[in-house]
């Protein structure tokens, strides 16, 4: 691979190109970080769905575009003189730093739940000890992956259960708390019960090491994949599929699943 000169090299070289970007083309010197905001999130997306489908030369690809906002984003800081690239640098090393004690300093931590411990009670330091536990969780996360850190930042802090067994009690809980609201067909009330179920597995997936998201999307491209064969197969046919009854959908279905059985695992 690259030597530290070469990589740094480059780094400047992009940081020279930003520059000359914002000085002469129309479109980026119209750039704010508000007219930015959507494309990171954009972008963000992209390398995501890259690095589900492990595709290497994507993930390249897509780092390059993040690591393009964020020398954007400097470059407007530095315009404005708030801040640059070094300032980014700087703040981001000394964060690294304080929080590995571990590495950088006297402190033992041989698991990585005594590292994200120590992780979370150092930002609390930070903010002088008067910064909420669940502060950190930012507003606009999707309502999953909040859920899975608003739980795990709990967690932190000690609250959590003693047995992980014992979720499986709150999750029966919450399924039948939703039923009697389904019951009565209070649609406020199953909306509410519905969240506390949702909210409850999230803990089991996490209290059993489960990325929620991961298994979410899994099924999702299974699902896609088996209706894809579902929708094929019918058109080959000539079949319409609305005309279709659900039982004639299932045989087919299940031949999609057959075949995924069979399929070899990478």
């Amino acid at each position: 691979m690259h030597s530290i000169s070469d990589k740094l090299q480059e780094f400047e070289r992009l940081l020279k190109i930003m520059s000359e970007l914002r000085a002469k083309c129309p479109w980026d010197k119209e750039q704010t970080f508000e007219s930015l905001r959507t494309l990171t999130i954009e972008e963000t997306y992209e390398l995501a769905d890259a690095i589900i489908r492990d595709d290497k030369k994507e993930i390249r690809k897509e780092l390059g575009d993040i690591l393009l906002h964020i020398v954007f984003y400097a470059e407007m800081g530095n315009e404005t003189q708030d801040f640059d690239i070094y300032d980014v640098c700087k703040g981001l090393c000394e964060k690294l730093i304080y929080r590995h004690p571990h590495i950088f300093a006297d402190v033992e931590a041989n698991n990585s739940e005594t590292v994200m411990q120590n992780w979370e009670t150092l930002k609390l330091k930070e903010k002088g000890g008067n910064k909420s536990v669940l502060s950190g969780v930012p507003n606009s996360l999707p309502a999953l992956i909040k859920a899975h850190r608003i739980q795990d930042k709990a967690r932190s802090v000690g609250f959590d259960w003693e047995h992980r067994e014992q979720v499986w009690d709150k999750v029966q809980e919450e399924i039948n708390e939703l039923k009697v609201e389904i019951g009565a067909m209070d649609k406020d009330k199953m909306e509410a019960e519905f969240g506390d179920l949702l909210f409850s597995l999230m803990n089991a997936a996490r209290l059993y090491d489960i990325n929620p998201e991961n298994a979410l999307e899994r099924t999702n491209r299974k699902f896609i994949n088996r209706f894809n064969y579902l929708e094929s197969k019918t058109i080959t046919q000539g079949i319409d599929l609305k005309a279709m009854s659900l039982a004639e959908m299932d045989v087919i279905w299940d031949e999609a699943k057959k075949i995924e059985k069979n399929m070899p695992k990478c």
